[in-house]
Order: C-alpha cells, then structure tokens, then sequence
C-alpha cells in the first residue's frame, strides 16, 4: 500500500465522525398584576435580534464583514412539534465574544458602517452598569458617547435599561431609545444624535421598516425616521410583533393579545393600524396537553412564521417556560421548545431570528442560543455576559 493509498484510507474513516454533544433532557401560572409583568418582561436580563438584510454602504469595510449567524453543521436531535433543548449547550466561537470585553474606541471618533450588535452591561441589581457597547462588522467594538441614556420608567417609578429588545434597526445603522417624554435616534454611521419630543412614560421600541414605534402603557407612536414625524397609532407596544424587514413598507403589523382560552393573533394595516383580521391561536399540531397559556415579550416575524416566548401547558407542569412558532397566517402554533421547571420568572424571551431561519433565545443564566424548529438542533451562541444584547440582522 502506497502513501497515496494510506491517505485515501485515512480520509474515509474520518468521513462519518460527528462532533460530540450533550444527550436531550426532559412565568408559572401565579402571576402578579399585568403591570409587574411587564415590568419584570423589561427588566429581565435579555438579548435581543432583530432580524434582516444588508442595505447598499456609503464606503467600502476596511475588513470583511463578521457573520455571526452561521451555526456549525450539527446533527439535528429531532424534529417533533414538541421540543426540548439539551443537558448542556455546546458554544462554538462566536464574534459577538468581543463583547465581553470592554470598547476600544468611542463612536464619535470612528461610526461603524453597519453595527452588528448594541450591548448594555448590567449589574446584580439589573441597572445599567457602564456605557452601551457597540460591535461593529468590521470587529471593533465602540463606546457610545454620544448621549446619555436614562433608564426607562413608567408612571409608578419601575425601571428599566434603555437597551431593550428592538432598539437596533434591521440594517445595523440606527438605535433608538425610549425615553420619558422623548424619543433619542442615534445614527451610528455618522454618530449624529436626534431628540424627538413625545408625551409620556415611553419604554418599549421597535423598527418597522423605515419607521420606529415606541410607546408605553397608554399610547404608542410612529416615527417617521426621515422625517422625524410622529402621529399616534393603534398598536400597543407591548404586543406588537416586530415585523420582518424583508416584508417591506406596508406590510402588516402583526399583534399577540390576550390570556388563556381566548389569545388571539391580530392583524393591522401598515400606516392606519385598521384591523385587517383575527385568528384565534390554535393548537392542532401538538400533542395533548400542550397549549400556550400567554405570550410574553416581543413577537418575532421571520416570512410567515412567528416566534414568541411563552407560558404554557407541558405533559408535566401547567405553567412552564417555552418558546412557541406560530403560523402567522392561520393563528396555529407549529412548534413548542418546552423549557420545562425550574427557570426563572420570564426568563427566556425571543430575540429574533437568523438568516437560516432559526430563532435566537435567552436562556439561563446569561446564554444566548439558537433553536432550528424545523430539525431541533439547538446549539449556544454566546455565554456569561451579563447584560442585555440586541442584534441586527
């Protein structure tokens, strides 16, 4: 046998080898008042995506766009419409580690070209301990100095970070914060700051499309990012779904609202927010007993599906922790990622999903992970960073 042969021989032994990991392993129901559960929704220690593309740049990276959505190819656990995720959580590499250290530059001294991600460190306490960091795609990460953020607070002094789920816009070049009576825009490809008085206690933000809608408890409005024009809408932005970039300007605005045995999937028109339909949430897919009991935090869109953490009956508790994917169509819930006892309160809200159209969750105690519900391959994505993190697409 020849050299030639013996590496023939050795490159098919090694062909079937896959990567080793952890077997799979098997907001109760006692809530408070709706108020401390939002409350608790924003102050939860969280990571948020927001999914979509690339738009054209001004100037060229001076290195290569990182790509932090790309999981490594591993083998799918199952592909039940009931799932769980694994004993443990494999971490491979992942660029968005630069985060954990802190910013080597500020971001008037050098924009991004398209930002990847916003992180807020926080402390024991949940309050923002330390300066919002920014990683842009060329692998920098940036101090914002630029403006001052005040944590978020509604008429009974809770509060909250500024960086909540949403913040970041879908391209990567804008953030937007709620703040009590005024909405802060910051353009992170220019480091230029735009301050829009609005009324109210605002906390919550999300994109939808070239528009921002931010609001509280009582009202929400939509700002145009252009113009900086505002007007009021019929959404509430605690229920509504973040809407996928892809779908463009006048797509419609999707909401989660109501409890056990009467929660409904809700849609809007783009820009006069009239009711266009309502489906009552079904479960026709899972096996009995599983069902959604209430949704919590913010709804993902990713083309005709949906994404949202969830209380629900499990074949064990009623009251666990889950991620429920909804057809956004039909109102039928498709897949459940049942977290099963023993998380926290809230502990484990969507962040979005990637561009394989896997959704990105928190998971305790301060991991980021990504669940294929269409294979069940569950994989971690970043660990031990204790803050709040959104992502653009």
């Amino acid at each position: 046998m020849n050299e030639r042969d013996l590496r023939q021989l050795f490159a098919v032994s090694v062909e079937d080898v896959l990567p080793s990991r952890p077997a799979t392993a098997g907001w109760d129901r006692a809530r408070r008042t709706r108020r401390t559960r939002r409350v608790l929704g924003a102050a939860v220690l969280a990571v948020a995506l927001v999914g979509g593309g690339t738009v054209a740049v001004r100037r060229p990276s001076p290195n290569p766009p990182l790509n932090h959505t790309v999981a490594p190819s591993v083998e799918p656990t199952h592909a039940d419409s009931v799932q769980r995720p694994p004993a443990e959580l494999t971490f491979p590499p992942d660029p968005l580690s630069r985060l954990s250290g802190p910013a080597t530059v500020s971001l008037s001294e050098r924009p991004v070209q398209r930002a990847l991600a916003l992180f807020q460190p926080v402390d024991e306490e949940n309050r923002a301990d330390g300066p919002v960091r920014i990683l842009g795609d060329d692998g920098i990460v940036r101090g914002l100095d630029v403006v001052t953020l005040a944590p978020t607070r509604d008429a009974g002094g809770n509060e909250a970070t500024a960086v909540k789920p949403g913040v970041l816009s879908p391209d990567g070049r804008w953030a937007a914060f709620a703040q009590t009576n005024e909405l802060i825009m910051v353009d992170l490809t220019t480091a230029g700051v735009r301050r829009i008085p609005l009324d109210g206690y605002l906390e919550l933000v999300v994109w939808a499309h070239d528009r921002v809608l931010v609001g509280g408890d009582d009202r929400t409005y939509a700002v145009e990012r252009d113009t900086e024009a505002a007007s009021t809408i019929d959404v509430s932005a605690w229920n509504v779904v973040a809407p996928d970039p892809e779908a463009g300007r006048e797509a419609a605005l999707i909401e989660l609202t109501g409890e056990r045995g009467g929660l409904t999937l809700r849609s809007r028109s783009a820009r006069e927010a009239t009711i266009r339909s309502e489906q009552r949430i079904t479960y026709d897919a899972l096996p009995s007993p599983y069902q959604v009991n209430e949704f919590y935090g913010r709804g993902w869109l990713h083309g005709g599906r949906l994404a949202s953490a969830a209380w629900i009956t499990s074949n064990e508790i009623d009251g666990a922790e889950g991620v429920a994917v909804l057809d956004s169509r039909t109102g039928e819930v498709t897949h459940v990622l049942d977290l099963g006892r023993g998380r926290g309160k809230g502990c484990c809200p969507v962040l979005g999903w990637d561009n394989k159209g896997a959704v990105l969750l928190r998971l305790e105690p301060a991991a980021l992970a990504r669940w294929d519900p269409e294979t069940g391959e569950i994989t971690g994505v970043i660990r031990d960073l204790r803050g709040v993190l959104a992502l653009a697409g």
